[in-house]
């Protein structure tokens, strides 16, 4: 099979892997060393870094072959699908040629299992050390693990690659039992713990030490290598088991407590060819997907519990409707309005509107005189959804929390129908 059509194929089967964002990784060049690549440029793949760079990674499978029979998987070995396999040296090609087109600035390479856990973790780490020891690559590389795969194939994954990633795919271990069953959440749940151990291991032998008195003949020490200094991730499936928000949310919540992941992606379930009847006709809607992207945020950044955030309609889900936020201001009327002049940090990260950077904007600002409605317009805060739950030097919002549901209604107005005569108007 020529090398093209093989791209086609294992390409268009990476493409359910959402957890490939470059983010968290370490500036590091080839200038001076003769070699090739950076994960400082910009740059088929998009993420995005923290700093807001956009950077695109080649995305693909080693294989999409697969001895694993899981329901929701497009490349299962009980798919009607066309099959192709990289060998490492089609795939290093791939990565250097597309990197001197100036295409992309790394790799995500992932795989179905060939065999078993440790074959295929041979070939994925043989492709990064490849990159790295023999053309010198020091782009940005993020390899997807497998938890069956042992230890010592773990530990040369991390000294390779930038970020590690072990996918836990659905929220119960019952899901798991049910669409895949040759996974077992304990063995991801440990292959995780392996990483987590051997990441902070390589910080704390990285970090600085405190200056000693040394004698002039001492030798400077080698520092300690580093190990997948962007951390791990991983990714779950929504709306293929029929697990609710809460649960999804709680398992997330446990990922990063126990763990340190440094992010947990979540996919909205697409019907796949030939799918199992237990698997639902319809994918579950976007919105709700982005709902628990802005509920992740809460629970990492602002302090929020699972209660506070899947608490409001009884049933696990999140309110489509309204963001997370938005929601549980309108179910606490009592907290709020907050005076943007006198509130504690942890009182204005609750307001609806106000993100960290706002925040951290509004605490500096009042410092120099008592904030109006003017100032937050300068901060391009949205006045709209934020007025309603704050007080100002020239603001107060009187009653308009005494009737939550109006003010949901305002705040979120159903969805209706355009017509030609609304793009008249526009015009």
């Amino acid at each position: 099979m020529e090398t093209a059509r093989k791209l086609a194929i294992l390409a268009d089967a990476a493409k359910y892997d959402a957890s490939c964002a470059s983010s968290g990784a370490g500036k590091r060049h080839s200038l001076g060393s003769g070699g090739i690549g950076s994960t400082e440029g910009m740059g088929i793949c998009h993420s995005y870094t923290p700093d807001g760079r956009c950077v695109s990674l080649l995305k693909i499978l080693l294989t999409n072959f697969c001895v694993y029979d899981c329901a929701y998987c497009v490349n299962r070995v009980s798919s009607n699908v066309p099959r192709a396999r990289f060998t490492v040296d089609e795939v290093v090609q791939l990565t250097l040629d597309f990197y001197r087109r100036n295409y992309i600035e790394g790799l995500f390479l992932s795989s179905g299992i060939i065999r078993n856990g440790d074959y295929t973790m041979e070939q994925l780490v043989e492709v990064a050390r490849c990159l790295r020891e023999e053309h010198r690559f020091a782009g940005y590389i993020h390899l997807k693990t497998i938890p069956e795969a042992s230890p010592e194939l773990l530990a040369a994954a991390g000294r390779y690659a930038d970020r590690l990633s072990i996918n836990v795919e659905l929220p119960t271990e019952a899901g798991l039992a049910k669409f895949a069953p040759e996974k077992r959440l304990p063995a991801i749940r440990g292959a995780m713990g392996e990483l987590r151990w051997r990441i902070e291991e390589s910080k704390q032998a990285r970090a600085p030490k405190p200056k000693a008195a040394t004698t002039p003949a001492a030798a400077p020490k080698r520092r300690a290598p580093r190990f997948a200094p962007a951390g791990q991730s991983t990714q779950m499936i929504v709306g293929a088991d029929g697990a609710d928000d809460r649960a999804i949310l709680t398992m997330a919540d446990n990922l990063y407590g126990n763990y340190r992941l440094r992010r947990v992606y979540y996919s909205a379930f697409s019907p796949i060819p030939d799918a199992s009847r237990a698997l639902p006709p319809q994918a579950p809607p976007l919105l709700r997907e982005h709902r628990l992207y802005q509920a992740d945020w809460l629970l990492r950044f602002y302090d929020y519990r699972i209660d506070e955030i899947a608490g409001g309609r009884g049933d696990g889900m999140l309110d489509l409707d309204v963001d997370p936020k938005l929601g549980w201001a309108l179910r606490h009327p009592e907290r709020f309005p907050v005076d943007l002049n006198t509130a504690a940090k942890e009182l204005l990260l609750r307001v609806p509107g106000l993100g960290v950077r706002n925040v951290q904007r509004v605490l500096a600002a009042r410092r120099h005189g008592r904030l109006r409605v003017a100032d937050l317009a300068r901060l391009r805060a949205p006045l709209t959804k934020l007025l309603p739950f704050v007080q100002l030097a020239d603001h107060h919002p009187r009653r308009s929390l005494d009737d939550p549901q109006a003010l949901r209604a305002r705040l979120a107005p159903p969805p209706r129908q355009g017509s030609l005569f609304d793009a008249a108007a526009a015009a």
